[in-house]
């Protein structure tokens, strides 16, 4: 039995959320993976993991330095962020209005999102 319930555990762990909602409570029917939320409907291979590269090319992961390869103007700020700013500690997010997918500290300028496409890992 203990064999067993390894087992389970070990493909419980291995469902992904739900692409849709977010969802961590997603079960299998045996063909589809489906999510009791939203009740959506998919494949394993539908969700794949996404890669963050900067302008460059160059893959990001969650706590990388970057530094800004153009000047930003800041709405709402009476400068601008000037090109060569570095910035700590960036996390990556799913973007909620499509673009912009990077969150961060920009020094003297405060939390502010970030595209990958304005910035070369440092």
């Amino acid at each position: 039995m203990g064999i067993i319930k390894t087992k389970w555990l070990e493909v419980m762990e291995n469902i992904p959320n739900c692409p849709k909602c977010k969802c961590e409570y997603v079960y299998s029917d045996g063909s589809a993976l489906i999510c009791p939320e939203c009740n959506f409907e998919f494949q394993p291979e539908d969700v794949a993991e996404k890669v963050y590269k900067d302008a460059n090319g160059n893959i990001l992961v969650d706590g990388d330095d970057v530094i800004i390869i153009q000047d930003l103007k800041v709405k709402g700020a009476s400068g601008s962020i000037k090109k060569g700013t570095k910035v700590k500690n960036i996390k990556l997010v799913e973007p909620d209005d499509g673009v912009h997918d990077i969150s961060c500290k920009v020094p003297n300028f405060g939390s502010m999102m970030l595209k990958t496409s304005v910035v070369k890992k440092a």
